[in-house]
């Protein structure tokens, strides 16, 4: 394909979409434990605060969209001062059908969310997963309301397909909203790198060529920059050395690979840059901690 950021969502695999409606009035607050999973918010009407552990609060309005591709803890709340009220996440997402009112029962609420979560069925997800930004706001993109609109519309439904449809509108809605992130001002990562004019032609080739045999020198002259020059400006921007990124986004396509019916080994090897199975299989047991072979017919939940 030859765009990173299309690959990072394909190889990721989001699956399973639960959402919900969740309204608050009045005096209200209610604290999440950490969910791991990947989770979105966004903001129907009114307003409310959101604090992530770790991360400086928000204030969210109407139109807003937030994305936690690992969820960690959070509180949510309104705009008078309460003690929150401590959830666990897996037991509220399944304990309720819905709308959820916190605070004042009745009447107009002061904010409607829909709230939802959803899978990233990948074994790899945690490399792809830091390559992100921890926490991502959104404010003003007419084409994310109406991507949660239909999600929250599907996710309710039981019509024929409702899986596949909402598949793909996941896939879409995570590329929008990464999309709107791009930018000198995100944190180092895959986003920030494609940001970056000098560093973005030699992601994209590493991407559109994983199995080229690069060089620094080749990749450097990609960005035209020196040697040393780009290797520190690609670890700082994207967090990892160059070919240490290489070397994990060409393991992440070959987990890919082997979890596919009648892909060879010797296959797999040739698409992601080794000249033989063997060399492969010694490079992929360093990597990942077991052969290819054992990878291959593993189930992938017992790999994530």
């Amino acid at each position: 394909m030859g765009d990173p950021l299309s690959e990072a969502i394909a190889l990721l695999q989001p699956r399973t979409v639960f959402a919900k409606r969740i309204s608050g009035a009045g005096r209200w607050g209610v604290r999440y434990a950490p969910f791991g999973q990947p989770s979105f918010c966004a903001v129907l009407e009114g307003a409310c605060r959101l604090a992530v552990d770790g991360h400086a609060p928000l204030r969210l309005a109407a139109g807003d969209f937030v994305l936690l591709p690992a969820t960690p803890g959070f509180t949510l709340v309104g705009f008078d001062d309460v003690a929150p009220q401590h959830l666990d996440p897996f037991v509220a997402a399944a304990s309720q059908s819905g709308e959820v009112r916190h605070g004042t029962r009745g009447g107009k609420p002061d904010v409607r969310l829909l709230g939802g979560y959803f899978d990233f069925e990948s074994p790899d997800a945690g490399l792809l997963v830091s390559l992100l930004p921890a926490v991502i706001h959104v404010r003003g993109v007419a084409r994310l309301s109406e991507l949660v609109r239909m999600v929250g519309a599907e996710s309710m439904s039981q019509r024929p397909g409702r899986e596949l449809v909402l598949t793909r509108l996941v896939e879409v809605l995570l590329i929008e909203a990464l999309r709107a992130t791009t930018g000198d001002d995100a944190p180092p990562g895959l986003l920030r790198g494609l940001a970056d004019a000098r560093l973005a032609p030699a992601i994209r080739q590493m991407h559109e060529h994983v199995a080229r045999p690069w060089t620094m020198a080749q990749l450097a002259a990609k960005a035209a920059l020196s040697r040393s020059a780009f290797f520190e400006r690609f670890t700082r921007t994207v967090g990892l050395p160059p070919m240490e990124y290489l070397l994990a986004w060409r393991m992440a396509v070959a987990k890919d690979l082997l979890r596919r019916q009648g892909v060879a080994l010797a296959e797999v090897a040739e698409r992601v840059g080794y000249g033989s199975a063997s060399t492969f299989s010694a490079a992929f047991s360093r990597h990942v901690g077991q052969p290819p072979g054992r990878f291959a017919r593993t189930p992938a939940k017992a790999q994530a």
